[in-house]
């Protein structure tokens, strides 16, 4: 069976992998996207393990980004995600991967999609189109190749590296409903199984919804292996997701909301707290603002999707949400320290002092080329219309 052939390069984004591909190379139907995708990443597969893609069998190495030239006048670039489902063939475009949106501007330079600086600081204006938002990103560049080397570290990620900062500007309202789609810093949510849940769902990055550990039966100190295992927890969380998608006007009802993986995020919120990261570094209270424990396509995330992190900090500046009600007291807002399973992530936001809405999110991230050439996939798991080469 004859394979398809595309031009392909592996990279790092934050702590997410992904394939990225140049929409040139892919098919001019993007209906005969979704099959490609899930072919490229291994995808079905009910051993989560991806064997047969380049996928890793958890939510954050089952990426798919593509680059082409921008449709709107104010950035270089168009940059769009898939999140693919592991066990299953779903590929969800309804939110964007922060981690991975760290590698777009270095992608580009290296690609020569962009001009810039042979040396110095190059800049990279980013239409991100799935949330139809710019995302700023700069880093630095050397003898014309996006720097990697460099004395950054970030939480999840072994070693240092060039550090890469990205605002996301006006960050809210990704859907069209405002920041806070019901018009409120709290909900109630009554779940199947008789309890009443306060969250907040705020759309900020990405669609999110949070609510309080507590309040769910988690906690937030624990290891993402562990909420995984407890089969009960996931189920409430699922639901919270589900029924938040609904309320937040992305969905008609829950079957549809269940079929769409990628938003709105849910996740657990608690204070600081003593707790050890999957390195099993501790970490005191004293060291955080608060805890987070995000949901991820169906699986506890590893570390922290950087939308989930910037939905995180909005939601802390955004008057009397439960994010509020866990943040330490004197925390600084364009500082925000998020105890993750990785360790300590730290994100800032800024409000407009006109019009008090969400100015911009601000992250520094990490990132790094892999692997460059090509990625093949059989004939027999593309569309008809798809082309093989």
């Amino acid at each position: 069976m004859k394979q398809h052939r595309i031009p392909a390069v592996f990279m790092r984004g934050g702590t997410s992998k992904a394939v990225v591909l140049k929409r040139s190379d892919l098919p001019a139907e993007e209906a005969d996207w979704p099959a490609l995708f899930a072919a490229i990443l291994g995808s079905p597969d009910p051993h989560k393990r991806q064997l047969d893609g380049m996928g890793g069998g958890i939510s954050s190495l089952s990426k798919i980004c593509v680059i082409g030239p921008s449709t709107r006048p104010d950035a270089d670039i168009d940059y769009t995600f898939a999140q693919v489902g592991v066990v299953d063939e779903t590929v969800d475009f309804s939110g964007n991967c922060g981690n991975m949106s760290s590698a777009m501007g270095p992608f580009a330079y290296d690609e020569g999609l962009v001009a810039g600086p042979r040396d110095g600081e190059a800049v990279v204006r980013i239409h991100n189109t799935n949330s139809g938002k710019v995302i700023v990103s700069r880093f630095p560049v050397a003898e014309g190749e996006a720097e990697v080397s460099g004395d950054f570290a970030i939480p999840g990620v072994h070693g240092t590296g060039a550090p890469v900062a990205l605002d996301f500007l006006d960050p809210s309202d990704t859907f069209g409903r405002g920041a806070l789609p019901s018009g409120h810093p709290v909900d109630r949510l009554e779940l199947s199984d008789g309890r009443s849940v306060r969250v907040t769902m705020i759309d900020a990055a990405v669609p999110s919804v949070f609510v309080a550990a507590a309040d769910v039966g988690g906690n937030t100190c624990v290891h993402p292996e562990e909420i995984d295992a407890d089969d009960a927890l996931m189920a409430r969380l699922e639901e919270i997701r589900q029924r938040a998608s609904v309320a937040m006007g992305l969905t008609p009802d829950r079957d549809a909301a269940a079929r769409r993986i990628a938003t709105p995020k849910v996740a657990m919120v608690g204070p600081a707290a003593d707790y050890a990261d999957l390195s099993g570094e501790c970490h005191a209270a004293a060291t955080q603002d608060l805890q987070i424990r995000m949901i991820s396509a169906g699986q506890a995330h590893r570390a922290v999707p950087i939308t989930g992190a910037l939905a995180l900090a909005s939601a802390a500046l955004t008057g009397e949400t439960v994010v509020a009600g866990c943040v330490s007291e004197g925390a600084d807002p364009l500082n925000l320290r998020i105890g993750t399973p990785s360790g300590i992530v730290t994100v800032g936001a800024t409000r407009d002092p006109d019009d008090g809405k969400i100015a911009s999110a601000r992250i520094l991230r990490t990132q790094r080329r892999l692997m460059e050439g090509q990625v093949h996939v059989p004939a027999d798991r593309l569309s008809p219309s798809a082309p093989t080469a």
